[in-house]
């Protein structure tokens, strides 16, 4: 059976692949996605193909769901790119950055997830949209994988926080 994938769609799937490398190697090298890094730099012009190529997509002929998350992670990149110019918020700028940015990456799986759920494997998809529970538990065990990544990174940083100030 063919894929039920356009030019485009094909297109897209590609492109989005870039930043669920990047951000996936940045958390294995770094413990994070450093926004500022090499592989920062990668996952944000991942994440703005990927987003301005899904406006030319959608199932329901118009502005859906898909593409108000990636507006959403986007926002959360911005965020956790300028974070740090907030001198007020002190210590607190790191932690903001990294949990902004582990939170784009949650949402970038979302669409994910349910289009892939949605279309493979060929012929039988696992899922069948949105509200299917089998798309819906792969989501809560992605929210939950969040959790527990955001929970590691942010003890991680602490700990750094500790070792520095007792050094």
């Amino acid at each position: 059976m063919a894929s039920s994938l356009s030019f485009l769609g094909t297109i897209h799937t590609a492109i989005s692949l870039v930043p669920v490398v990047a951000g996936a190697y940045g958390f294995v090298r770094d413990g994070r996605i450093s926004p500022h890094s090499r592989v920062g730099d990668w996952y944000l012009y991942g994440m703005l193909g990927s987003v301005f190529s899904a406006f030319g997509l959608s199932s329901t002929g118009g502005f859906n769901s898909g593409h108000a998350l990636g507006i959403i992670a986007l926002a959360a990149i911005f965020f956790g790119r300028h974070i740090h110019a907030v001198q007020r918020l002190g210590n607190a700028r790191e932690y903001l950055q990294t949990a902004s940015m582990t939170f784009s990456y949650l949402v970038l799986m979302i669409p994910g997830l349910n289009e892939s759920l949605s279309r493979l494997p060929l012929g039988n998809p696992i899922g069948h949209g949105p509200d299917s529970p089998e798309v819906k538990l792969a989501i809560g065990i992605a929210f939950g994988i969040f959790l527990l990544g955001l929970g590691y990174q942010l003890l991680r940083l602490r700990g750094r926080r500790v070792s520095a100030f007792a050094s």
